[in-house]
């Protein structure tokens, strides 16, 4: 899993899955879209206005959380 950001067009996304097929890109919202396989497989999230979206949430921090380790990380997210 990827999380890329482009300061330039404040566009942020996660890739799930390398693109290996033609996938179809669905408008979720105003601020979303999913690239999705034929199969129903995603392959990645893409979120508009990205800067608003991540830095609303965990005090403008990236929190990773391994559950079965019980384990946090932390990455702090600059404007």
């Amino acid at each position: 899993m990827r999380i890329t950001y482009d300061p330039r067009y404040n566009i942020a996304y996660l890739r799930l899955k390398d693109k290996t097929e033609q996938v179809e890109t669905i408008r979720v919202s105003e601020a979303m879209n999913v690239d999705i396989a034929p199969d129903g497989t995603i392959y990645g999230i893409e979120l508009l206005n990205a800067n608003e979206q991540l830095l609303g949430a965990d005090h403008g921090r990236l929190v990773v959380i391994d559950e079965s380790l019980g384990e946090r990380s932390e990455i702090p997210l600059t404007r």
